[in-house]
């Protein structure tokens, strides 16, 4: 039960933190059906039976035309969305082109404006999505290393305006304690492993993070890259 306690302190804390959640929203939950996502429903789930803020939660799994067969399969999403009384809506979208192919920008674009067309559909006024806490120190340093500018995903993202904004509720989450509290819970693991994320940018990032933190344990390697955007100096010209 430790990682049970633990996740959810850390979890409560982020969104305390940054404001994620409020009464009168209306969720939108990105699930693929890999560890990090089904945790997010999960405790967006636990969070709404608590009472203390309320608010609307719906489910929804984007498939595209380009996977590796090893997905969470639609009907084992359906049972854990039954099971849990979390309102679904499945949707499939194309993303190759005639000769099949794609890359990592135009599938992500093309999951991103169906979760804003739904949300928008439905009612949604924020969007979450499981990125946890290595994710976004992984996003500093792809921005840092690949785009010469300090920035990162944010915890709570508004767009259009304030219409919708995207929120990440496992911002102060670190993936290895996702993976055993996914594995304390049972959870589903299967995932599309995307073809590109071997060696993808992101990946090596991953690497980086790693080997730091197991050269230097003495430091929070995660903890100290998250924590600097919030810890910026000035410049002396």
């Amino acid at each position: 039960m430790t990682n049970t306690l633990n996740i959810f302190q850390l979890i409560d804390a982020g969104i305390d933190k940054y404001h994620i959640l409020k009464n009168g929203d209306h969720i939108l939950a990105a699930i693929s059906g890999g560890k990090d996502s089904i945790t997010m429903l999960h405790a967006l789930n636990e969070i709404k039976k608590r009472g203390q803020i309320q608010f609307k939660l719906t489910a929804i799994n984007i498939k595209t035309d380009f996977h590796c067969g090893a997905c969470t399969h639609q009907e084992k999403l359906k049972e854990i969305f039954d099971k849990w009384d979390v309102p679904y809506v499945f949707k499939n979208i194309v993303v190759l082109d005639e000769k099949k192919q794609t890359n990592c920008f135009w599938c992500s674009w093309c999951r991103r404006k169906c979760l804003f067309e739904t949300a928008r559909e439905l009612g949604c006024n924020k969007i979450a999505l499981g990125h946890h806490k290595d994710d976004i120190v992984e996003t500093i340093l792809l921005n840092l290393f690949f785009k010469g500018e300090i920035s990162t995903m944010t915890p709570n993202q508004e767009m259009f305006g304030g219409d919708i904004s995207i929120i990440r509720p496992l911002c102060m989450v670190e993936e290895s304690i996702i993976i055993s509290f996914a594995k304390e819970n049972n959870f589903t693991h299967k995932v599309c492993k995307c073809p590109f994320g071997a060696t993808s940018q992101r990946k090596v990032m991953k690497n980086i993070v790693n080997e730091f933190s197991a050269k230097f344990p003495e430091l929070d390697i995660r903890k100290n890259i998250f924590q600097s955007l919030s810890n910026l100096k000035e410049i002396n010209q």
